[in-house]
């Protein structure tokens, strides 16, 4: 069965070690972001940390923002070269991103976000924070600790 983006998005969410995943997950759950064609969608570690430790050089010389790749690029290198993983592209307009699972969709390596030389990337806005006390479900019951009689 396929991986959905939910799927990949949430557990991107879910990996504390992913420093943008915040900024790469909402660039997934956008209505325009598409699974992109993937010819090897087979890969493993040592092949992956080469083929981005390359991409990062290039990334510089020809000024091609990104985000995630620092963090995926030490991801990768804490992975045995033969580790097998799988590789997802989805792509929005001139943007791609190319995340990094064990196989599974729910254990994520890293990711990186890219577009083209001399382009900003999407603009992100993270969702506020809720602040001071958090609201109450109307289905949610709690129990009330303080409001207790003896």
């Amino acid at each position: 069965m396929p991986t959905t983006k939910r799927q990949l998005a949430g557990a991107l969410l879910t990996g504390g070690h992913i420093t943008e995943r915040d900024r790469l997950a909402a660039f997934i759950h956008d209505e325009a972001t598409v699974f992109a064609a993937n010819p090897f969608p087979s890969t493993t570690a040592g092949a992956a940390h080469q083929r981005w430790g390359l991409r990062e050089i290039e990334f510089r010389a020809m000024e091609v923002a990104s985000a995630g790749l620092s963090c995926l690029l030490s991801a990768l290198a804490r992975l045995p070269n033969g580790e097998p993983l799988r590789q997802e592209i989805l792509r929005a307009g001139s943007h791609s991103l190319y995340l990094f699972h064990h196989g599974d969709g729910c254990r994520i390596v890293g990711a990186v976000l890219h577009g083209k030389p001399r382009q900003e990337l999407p603009q992100f806005r993270p969702s506020p924070k809720p602040r001071g006390r958090p609201r109450r479900s109307p289905n949610t019951q709690q129990l009330d600790l303080f409001g207790m009689q003896p």
